[in-house]
């Protein structure tokens, strides 16, 4: 039996990085499988390395890195760390664990 969801609208995620650590990309795998499993389709990520582009890091007012911020749906988010604490992610990002 498969549940459809009228919601449809794509949460727009930005991952802020300060180049290829062990903890960005710890980050990004992390937040790719919440977003495979809770979020399928429903979901955009866009990876920030402020090394590359620190002006960036202002607009978000982003202090630590990685920095996940979730800028669409409102009232924008931020979850601080390498996203390991699935639940802390899901509760952060406003979004309910899939339950079989």
């Amino acid at each position: 039996m498969s549940t459809t969801t009228t919601k449809t609208q794509t949460i727009e995620l930005r991952l802020y990085v300060a180049g290829q650590t062990p903890k960005s990309l710890a980050a990004f795998a992390n937040l790719k499988r919440i977003c495979e499993t809770h979020l399928a389709g429903q979901y955009r990520i866009e990876v920030i390395d402020l090394l590359k582009t620190p002006q960036l890091a202002a607009g978000d007012q982003i202090l630590a890195v990685p920095t996940l911020v979730r800028r669409l749906l409102e009232p924008i988010k931020k979850i601080i760390g390498d996203l390991s604490n699935e639940e802390r992610v899901l509760v952060g990002l406003d979004v309910q664990p899939v339950t079989a």
